[in-house]
C-alpha cells in the first residue's frame, strides 16, 4: 500500500503560527501579538463592507478594477502594473510560485519574516539566510551569499520582528549588486508608520528596474486584517505573471470595497500613525527604563530583550497571566526577545506596571 507523497520540501515546513488571541481563564484580554492597530479599522471601511451583504451572490471584480485604481491615486503607482491579493502573503507565494522551485535558492534576512522560508520550501527551493549586523539587514552579507541559483531576494523593510530598516541609499546598494535576473521584493508592509527622512517604501525602485517588486499590505495602520487584502507594485512583466497564477476571484467583493474606503480615509490612517508616534517612544522609553533593552523600531511594535531565554518565557508566562498576550520569538532565532504591538494607553502602562511587577519578583 501506499499514499500520496507531497513534494519534496513540504514535510520540511513548520507550519506557521499566528499570535494568540485569547487566554483561558480570562474574560478580557490585551492583544499584542500580531501588530494590529489598537484604534480598528476606518468607520468608513466598516460601512463599505456592511453595504456588500445584500451582493453575496454575486461574484467580485475578478481584477479588482477599482481597488487598483484607488492604490493608484493614493500611492501615484500605476494601477495597470498592481495586482492584488488575499494579504500580501498570497502575493510573496505567488512570487515565489513564480520563480523558484527545485534547484533554486530564495534569500532573506536571519531574523526576516518568517513566511519566506515556508513558501519556499512549499515551492521546493532551498531558503539562505543572510547574517544581520545589529538586527539590521547587512547589505553586504545578503549580496555575499548570492550564487548562481538564487531567484529572489526578500528584504522587509521595516523589518518584522526587529523594527530596523534599510536607508533608501542601501536598498540601492542592494539592487544595484545583484544581477538582473534576481528578483528583489521589497515587503514594505509597515511602512505607512515610518517618518525617517531616508526611507524609501520602494515605489521609485519598482519604477526604475526591471527586477525589482513591492508588497504592502491593508493589514497594519489600515486595519482591516480580518479581510486579507495585501497588494503588489511590480514591472508589468511580473504583473503578468502574477496575473496568470492568481485566482481569478482572489480578493471578495467586501474586502474590496473596505479597501478602498480604507485607502480613501486619511484621516483614519493619520489618526492611527499619531497615536502610534506618542505610544511607541513611550513604552520603549517606560520598559528601557526597567533595565531590559528596547531595541529601535520604526514599525508600529517593539522588540523587548531579556537576560536570557529563560528570562523572555518568565515575562512572556507572567504577562499571559495578567492577560496580555505578546509574541515570543523563538522562531525567528531571537529567544531571549517578546515582541509587543503598541495598543493603546491603558494597555502600555498595563505592559510596564506588569513588567516592573515581574522584574521587581524576580
Amino acid at each position: 500500500m501506499t499514499t500520496p507523497t507531497p513534494r519534496p520540501g513540504v514535510l520540511s515546513v513548520d507550519p506557521y503560527i499566528g499570535g494568540l488571541h485569547s487566554v483561558d481563564g480570562c474574560d478580557e484580554v490585551i492583544v499584542l501579538a500580531s501588530n494590529e492597530t489598537p484604534i480598528g479599522p476606518s468607520a468608513k471601511a466598516v460601512a463599505a463592507y456592511n453595504a456588500e451583504c445584500g451582493r453575496l451572490h454575486r461574484y467580485p471584480d475578478g481584477h479588482a478594477t477599482d481597488l487598483r485604481a484607488a492604490i493608484g491615486r493614493r500611492f501615484g503607482c500605476d494601477p495597470e502594473r498592481i495586482v492584488c491579493g488575499a494579504g500580501s502573503d498570497e502575493l510573496i507565494q505567488m512570487l515565489i510560485r513564480a520563480y523558484a522551485g527545485p534547484g533554486d535558492e530564495v534569500l532573506y534576512s536571519r531574523h526576516g519574516f518568517s513566511i519566506y522560508r515556508i513558501f519556499a520550501l512549499g515551492a521546493g527551493a532551498t531558503p539562505v539566510a543572510a547574517p544581520e549586523k545589529v538586527l539590521t539587514a547587512d547589505v553586504d552579507a545578503l549580496l555575499s551569499k548570492v550564487t548562481e541559483r538564487t531567484r529572489l531576494l526578500f528584504i522587509a523593510n521595516p523589518n518584522n520582528p526587529t523594527g530596523s530598516y534599510l536607508s533608501a541609499p542601501e536598498l540601492q546598494r542592494l539592487r544595484d549588486g545583484l544581477r538582473d535576473d534576481v528578483l528583489l521584493v521589497v515587503d514594505s508592509a509597515y511602512a505607512e508608520y515610518v517618518s525617517r527622512n531616508d526611507y524609501a517604501a520602494g515605489i521609485e525602485m519598482v519604477d526604475s528596474h526591471d527586477n525589482v517588486v513591492m508588497t504592502r499590505t491593508f493589514s497594519k495602520i489600515f486595519g482591516l486584517a480580518a479581510l486579507r487584502l495585501g497588494w503588489v507594485y511590480c514591472p508589468a512583466a511580473v504583473a503578468d505573471v502574477l496575473n496568470r497564477l492568481r485566482g481569478p476571484f482572489n480578493v471578495n467583493a467586501a474586502a474590496q470595497s473596505a479597501g478602498i474606503a480604507a485607502i480613501e480615509d486619511t484621516a483614519h490612517q493619520e489618526a492611527s500613525r499619531a497615536h502610534n508616534d506618542q505610544w511607541l517612544p513611550w513604552l520603549t522609553t517606560a520598559v528601557g527604563a526597567l533595565g531590559l533593552t528596547v531595541h529601535p523600531s520604526v514599525g508600529n511594535f517593539v522588540l523587548v530583550q531579556f537576560a536570557g531565554p529563560e528570562a523572555a518565557d518568565a515575562a512572556y508566562q507572567h504577562l499571559l497571566s495578567a492577560g496580555i498576550i505578546t509574541r515570543k520569538m523563538g522562531g525567528y532565532e531571537l529567544p531571549d526577545c517578546l515582541r509587543v504591538t503598541i495598543g493603546l494607553e491603558s494597555e502600555m502602562r498595563a505592559v510596564a506596571d506588569q513588567l516592573a511587577m515581574h522584574l521587581k519578583k524576580s
